[in-house]
């Protein structure tokens, strides 16, 4: 039996790392080939994304949807149940904005993209 001393654990274990709640962000409007995901997250590795993407979709959060084609082509969204998490990605997002322009405000050159 699995053991936890706090809920955010469960979360983190999930949604934790530098790169599953951006992933799971971006799938959010809507699903994305892999490429696409690529595009949005550039820092990323092609090799990190789908070991991500497997982890999400091992979780329950991502599904995935394989269309019989050539060349092949799959596509990545967000199930109902990683639609539960919506809030939390939300508030993260809104936090970190709030921090940028804390950090700005201090004389740190920091920018967002979505201020551009």
């Amino acid at each position: 039996m699995k053991q936890y001393n706090l809920g955010i654990e469960a979360t983190l274990e999930i949604l934790g790392g530098k790169w599953k709640a951006l992933i799971v962000c971006q799938l959010m409007p809507g699903p994305k080939r892999t490429s696409e995901l690529e595009r949005l997250i550039p820092d990323i590795s092609q090799k990190v994304l789908i070991q991500q993407l497997r982890e999400l979709e091992r979780d329950g959060i991502v599904g995935r949807k394989n269309y019989h084609q050539m060349p092949p082509r799959v596509e990545y969204h967000v199930t109902d149940y990683g639609k539960t998490a919506n809030r939390i990605i939300d508030v993260m997002c809104s936090w970190g904005r709030e921090n940028i322009r804390i950090r700005k405000s201090r004389g740190e050159d920091i920018s967002l993209s979505d201020d551009l």
